[in-house]
């Protein structure tokens, strides 16, 4: 397959989308975080919390091109919920070989307790880089015709990635498609 024109996700239907490709991300964010805390006893420094946290979040992978931003809310305290932020990664600097992009990023791992499992895996849509930490998983996969890497970047901060989230989001990067 040349370049690809788009791509493809299987993403819950329960999981919020937003389009940061698009001026109304902002609003759609703070619908999102307003939903979550109606009808809830949720202090509104909390809620305040988390929308700046996302918003942070969004914008700063807008400025690494981030193209939409899931989330998905399992507690009912109005806690900062799991997320998928789904980015595009041209060549650079990056190696083009899954392989040599994983020994690339297992170099910049720390050392102690906090340190990733940095992997390579096959996936339907090709070779993948998976960085899986406590909290996150990172699945960076290599795009048909050079063009760069699709990452998608999973959060759990509540739950960790241990686990049934672990699993969906590994289903969820299993899922991913290209399109002609």
């Amino acid at each position: 397959m040349g370049r690809p024109r788009d791509y493809r996700l299987l993403v819950p239907r329960e999981w919020f989308r937003i389009d940061l490709t698009r001026h109304r991300w902002r609003a759609q964010l703070k619908t999102f975080v307003d939903h979550q805390a109606a009808g809830r006893p949720v202090p509104a420094d909390l809620t305040r919390n988390v929308w700046t946290t996302l918003r942070n979040t969004a914008e700063a992978g807008r400025a690494r091109g981030a193209l939409e931003f899931y989330l998905l809310t399992t507690l009912q305290d109005g806690s900062l919920p799991a997320s998928l932020l789904v980015s595009s990664m041209p060549m650079g600097e990056t190696p083009a070989d899954p392989r040599k992009f994983a020994a690339w990023l297992e170099a910049r791992q720390p050392e102690g307790r906090t340190r990733a499992e940095v992997s390579v895996a096959d996936l339907p849509a090709g070779t993948a880089v998976r960085v899986l930490g406590a909290t996150t998983l990172d699945v960076h996969v290599r795009m048909p015709g050079g063009v760069g890497y699709l990452t998608l970047s999973f959060s759990a901060p509540v739950t960790g990635m241990y686990g049934p989230m672990g699993r969906l989001c590994d289903a969820i990067a299993g899922s991913l498609g290209w399109v002609g």
